[in-house]
């Protein structure tokens, strides 16, 4: 393990995989991922051994080793931990952002010198009315359950009203081992939040927000995945400057890393 320090100075904790010459790559989580998720560990470890990367794989603030800014949750916070990893990178890196993640790398990529490219796997833009719609008085609720260490009833609050999980299917995950793993993340969900708030309203997302993220741009969304997903996933591709949108097949959410990999690896070898 290693750390940075952000501008603030909370200490942002990583991993190096690898330390290959086709250049580097930072992975950025979505709500309850952490940097030793099996998800990111395996994308980290392919995309070092196979595609010759090297990989910073790190826990956002509030989650795994880094430390946190309780009671302040400002996106800029959360951009400037990224520009010191990118510096720390030896000043240019790609970013892979899965989720909330994905959103966060985008927002990144609009003042983050050194920023190469985006892969953008389902960020959660909510662009129809239609589809879950969280509260607007989420934070007023989701804060007091943090500062108050509910962990376990802001990661189920979290869950059922901003990802829309059915509260039966949360019942469940509730007894499996994973459960306590997840939970421990839970003080996160508000940096989560305060990324995710403006785009997931139910509208159309504005060009003008976009456009200046002018680096390469990969979204992809799992074929099996959640139509709002892939609403999302389009929405977004079709306002920034230079992107491509693409479907991998047979998979959902949680995308197997034999399948994501190879896509991730051969974008950010021909964008650069």
């Amino acid at each position: 393990m290693q750390t940075v320090t952000s501008a603030d100075g909370t200490t942002i904790a990583y991993d190096r995989v690898g330390e290959g010459t086709a250049g580097t790559v930072i992975l950025i989580g979505g709500a309850f991922s952490f940097r030793e998720s099996p998800a990111m560990t395996g994308l980290a470890q392919s995309l070092a051994s196979d595609y010759d990367f090297t990989v910073l794989n790190y826990d956002r603030r509030g989650r795994g080793d880094s430390a946190d800014s309780p009671g302040v949750y400002d996106v800029a916070n959360e951009i400037a931990d990224i520009a010191a990893l990118v510096e720390a990178a030896g000043g240019e890196a790609a970013l892979f952002g899965w989720s909330s993640g994905a959103v966060l790398a985008l927002l990144a990529a609009q003042s983050v010198p050194g920023v190469e490219a985006v892969i953008a796997y389902e960020p959660p833009f909510v662009v129809d009315p239609k589809d879950h719609v969280p509260p607007k008085d989420l934070a007023d609720k989701l804060n007091p359950m943090i500062a108050a260490g509910k962990r376990n009833k802001a990661a189920r609050f979290y869950m059922t009203k901003v990802m829309g999980t059915p509260l039966l299917m949360v019942g469940t995950m509730r007894i499996t081992p994973f459960w306590k793993k997840l939970a421990a993340t839970a003080d996160s969900t508000a940096h989560d939040w305060a990324v995710m708030r403006p785009y997931m309203r139910g509208q159309r997302l504005n060009a003008a927000d976009w456009a200046d993220v002018r680096v390469p741009v990969l979204v992809l969304v799992g074929e099996l995945t959640v139509p709002l997903l892939t609403k999302g996933g389009k929405a977004v591709a079709e306002v920034l400057p230079n992107a491509e949108f693409s479907e991998l097949p047979g998979v959902s959410h949680d995308a197997k890393t034999a399948v994501l990999a190879p896509v991730v690896g051969e974008f950010l070898t021909r964008a650069r």
